[in-house]
C-alpha cells in the first residue's frame, strides 16, 4: 500500500469516527432529523456546485443512477438518520463502536449470500468482533445506556453494510464529488419529508452547535465521502474496508476526549476484541485476492 493511500485511509477514519461526536452535540440542542436534512442540504449543494466547477458530470446510466440513489437512502436517510435519532440517548463512544462493526456486517452478508463457508481466520474473526461488541453492549446496557436507541443504531449499521456493498457499482470514475453531492441531496430530500413527524422543532442556539454544524456538514459529511470514494477506486472495497478496524479506537477516544465519555476496562478489551475482529475478517479476504 502507498504512503498517499495509507494517509487517505487515516484521514478518513479520523473524520468518520469524530463525526458521532460532532453529532451528539447537535442532537442536544436541535432536532434531529432537520439538522440532518441542513446537513445534507448544505454538503448536496456545495459538492454538486464544486463538481460542475472542476468540470464534472451529472450525466449517469441507470444502473450508476439506482445505485447512486440506494447509496443516498441506505447511508444518509437510514443509518445516519437512526442514529441522530438514537444518539438523543445514546453516548457518542456507544454509536461510534456499534457503527464500527459494519465491516463484520458487511462480511456476514457476503457469506450468507455467497452461501460458502468463510475461511477459518475470517470466521474467527468475525465471532471476535461480535463479541467484542456484545462486551460493549452488555456493559453498557448494565450500566443504563438506552435500549431502544442501541436498538436503532443496529438497524442502521445494517443499512450501512448494504451502503457500503453498492459503492463499486456506482462506478463514479471522475465524477466522485458529483456523485457525493447527489447522494446527500437524496438524503436531504427523504429526511425533510419524515422530520414533520418525527421531530421536535425546538433550538438552543449556541456557538457550539454552529460550529459542529459546520464540521459535521463540510469535514465527514462532504470530505469523508469524497475520500472514501476515492480510496475504494484506488485500492479496491477489501483494502479500503480494513481501515474501519482502526473506528472503534478512534471514536472511543474522541468521544472521550472532547465530550467526557468515561471509558471502563471492558470498553477497552470490547474495542481490542472487535479491532482484531475486523483485521481478521479483511486480511482473510485479501488472501483471497489473486
Amino acid at each position: 500500500m502507498d504512503f498517499k493511500a495509507f494517509a487517505m485511509g487515516l484521514a478518513f477514519v479520523f473524520m468518520w469516527s469524530s463525526a458521532f461526536t460532532s453529532a451528539r452535540i447537535i442532537v442536544a440542542d436541535a432536532p434531529a432529523l432537520a439538522a440532518l436534512t441542513v446537513r445534507f442540504m448544505l454538503s448536496g449543494l456545495v459538492g454538486v456546485l464544486l463538481a460542475r466547477a472542476l468540470g464534472q458530470s451529472w450525466h449517469f446510466t441507470r444502473v450508476q443512477w439506482k445505485s447512486i440513489a440506494l447509496f443516498g437512502l441506505c447511508q444518509n436517510t437510514i443509518y445516519l438518520g437512526l442514529y441522530f435519532l438514537a444518539m438523543r440517548s445514546v453516548e457518542a463512544s456507544v454509536a461510534s463502536v456499534l457503527a464500527s462493526s459494519m465491516p463484520l456486517v458487511v462480511a456476514l452478508f457476503s457469506t450468507l449470500i455467497q452461501r460458502k463457508m468463510p475461511k477459518p481466520l475470517a470466521l474467527v474473526g468475525l465471532v471476535l468482533g461480535f463479541v467484542g461488541v456484545i462486551m460493549i453492549m452488555g456493559t453498557r446496557v448494565s450500566a443504563g445506556s438506552d435500549v431502544m436507541g442501541i436498538l436503532l443504531c443496529m438497524i442502521g449499521t445494517v443499512a450501512l453494510a448494504v451502503a457500503t456493498l453498492t459503492v463499486q457499482s456506482a462506478d463514479a470514475g471522475d465524477n466522485v464529488l458529483m456523485v457525493v453531492g447527489i447522494q446527500s441531496l437524496i438524503g436531504a430530500a427523504a429526511l425533510a419529508v419524515i422530520s414533520p413527524f418525527v421531530d421536535n422543532y425546538t433550538v438552543n442556539m449556541s456557538a457550539k452547535l454552529v460550529w459542529s454544524m459546520l464540521y459535521t456538514t463540510f469535514i465527514p459529511g462532504l470530505l469523508a465521502t469524497w475520500v472514501w470514494f476515492k480510496l475504494v477506486a484506488r485500492l479496491g472495497t477489501v483494502k479500503s474496508a480494513a481501515f474501519h478496524f482502526l473506528n472503534p479506537f478512534f471514536g472511543v477516544g474522541i468521544a472521550a476526549l472532547l465530550l467526557g465519555e468515561k471509558i471502563s476496562q471492558w470498553d477497552v478489551y470490547g474495542v481490542v476484541t472487535i479491532m482484531i475482529g475486523i483485521l481478521a475478517v479483511q486480511f482473510s479476504k485479501s488472501e483471497n485476492r489473486p
